[in-house]
């Protein structure tokens, strides 16, 4: 579900997905829905009785977001039970089809890559307007977050600073001074792109893959292809540039559930969850799980807390 680890956790999902997912980060993975997306999975409300099983996939984030919607639900009297660190996609999704698991936290462009490697939608709209209409019945997505784990280019605060960088499209002036670092596959992936789309060309493409965070903190390159929800944003001070053009598809984080597993209470209690999750606030969280080595659970919790929904 994330760079790397999407490629893996995720099979090759996230090297289908648009050819969007290319990058490094040491935090975790990418939905957003409407209430039209919504109102399908709380039309079919479960038992009130029942248990809702929250899973995740393993790796630290996704574990982070499961304890978020277990812990929202539980403080709505649901009653949940949790199955998290499962692995990959192809395992969680299968365990959701049949009925072992109620809800997951999904990232829509690579859940819609997943079902339809032809897909071409990109934004949050069409992404899951593409899901409600591809998910098998007894499936649904939730509200998307504005919380997005997914590809971007960033740069250190001091050069957004000093070059007035806040959009993809603010490098055309200094692209051609600019080294550009992200992992080995990027510049086959992405270069065209970005000169057909926003016209840039850059001076030269470093495989810095994992280090890329690093490489652009020491100054060995300018713009680097780092994920949106990665703990080095926020230790190092970095920016990522707003996309206007979507060459980097939405990934945002989305309950996927059960249908028959979710009422009305638990629906309310996962889409208050995505009303208030934005990616700086789960980027922040991530910080504290992956760079502090917080407790997800306590991390979860306080989070609630502070967004009144625990």
């Amino acid at each position: 579900m994330k760079r790397s680890r999407r490629a893996v956790l995720l099979g090759t999902l996230a090297t289908l997905a648009l050819g969007a997912t290319a990058c490094s980060s040491s935090s975790s993975n990418p939905l957003d829905g409407g209430s039209g997306a919504a109102a399908g999975a709380a039309a079919t409300g479960g038992d009130s009785g029942s248990t809702v099983v929250v899973g995740s996939a393993n790796f630290p984030e996704n574990v982070l977001l499961g304890s978020i919607y277990s812990q929202a639900l539980k403080a709505k009297g649901v009653k949940v039970e949790e199955k998290f660190n499962i692995g990959s996609r192809e395992v969680l999704y299968g365990q959701l089809q049949s009925g072992n698991l109620t809800v997951l936290p999904e990232y829509n462009g690579s859940l819609l890559a997943y079902l339809d490697a032809k897909a071409t939608a990109v934004t949050t709209q069409d992404v899951n307007a593409a899901l409600t209409k591809t998910l098998p019945a007894s499936l649904g997505i939730l509200d998307s977050s504005p919380a997005e784990d997914k590809d971007s280019l960033s740069v250190t605060q001091e050069a957004a600073d000093k070059y007035n960088l806040k959009s993809i499209s603010d490098l055309a002036a200094k692209a051609g001074e600019f080294t550009i670092g992200g992992p080995p596959e990027f510049k086959s992936r992405r270069e065209q792109q970005f000169k057909d789309v926003y016209g840039l060309t850059f001076k030269e493409w470093k495989p810095t893959a994992d280090t890329t965070a690093n490489a652009l903190k020491d100054g060995s390159i300018q713009v680097g292809n780092v994920f949106t929800t990665d703990p080095k944003i926020v230790q190092y001070k970095l920016v990522p540039l707003t996309d206007p053009k979507n060459v980097f598809g939405a990934q945002n984080v989305t309950p996927l559930v059960s249908k028959a597993g979710v009422n009305a209470t638990a629906t309310a209690a996962l889409n208050a969850v995505s009303a208030k999750l934005d990616t700086a606030g789960l980027t922040a969280l991530m910080k504290r799980v992956a760079v502090d080595k917080e407790d997800p659970s306590a991390v979860a919790k306080d989070w609630l807390k502070a967004n009144g929904l625990g």
